[in-house]
């Protein structure tokens, strides 16, 4: 059997649209996720990952924490998260922590669909 194909909602800009729309699609792609037979995984990088760590931003981190809830896999920098002393904020949050490096080199080895926001 082969491996499931996965699709990558990459959320890096921190504008309202960008987030409001990265969070949007990765939630309706959760909804036919399984019945399309494809893994969804969510990687916050750069400006949204300081978004995930603004107050400001409730509506976007609710929507980031209700697929946390859901299951899917929600990652962020850790060089990112080190540097501004958030890791344990967002370890707490269900969000896992990975280079960015090691994200993009493993979604290439699993010829993983990106779409960036």
């Amino acid at each position: 059997m082969g491996t499931v194909p996965k699709t990558v909602i990459h959320i890096f800009h921190a504008d309202q649209d960008s987030l409001a729309g990265g969070a949007h699609v990765a939630e309706r792609v959760r909804q036919v996720a399984a019945d399309r037979g494809i893994q969804l995984e969510v990687y916050l990088f750069g400006p949204a990952e300081h978004a995930l760590l603004d107050a400001a931003n409730t509506d976007f981190n609710s929507q980031i924490d209700a697929l946390i809830e859901h299951g899917v896999p929600v990652r962020t920098c850790l060089n990112i998260a080190a540097a501004t002393g958030a890791a344990d904020q967002l370890a707490q949050r269900g969000i896992q922590l990975e280079f960015a490096r090691d994200a993009f080199a493993r979604y290439g080895q699993e010829a993983a669909a990106v779409i960036s926001f």
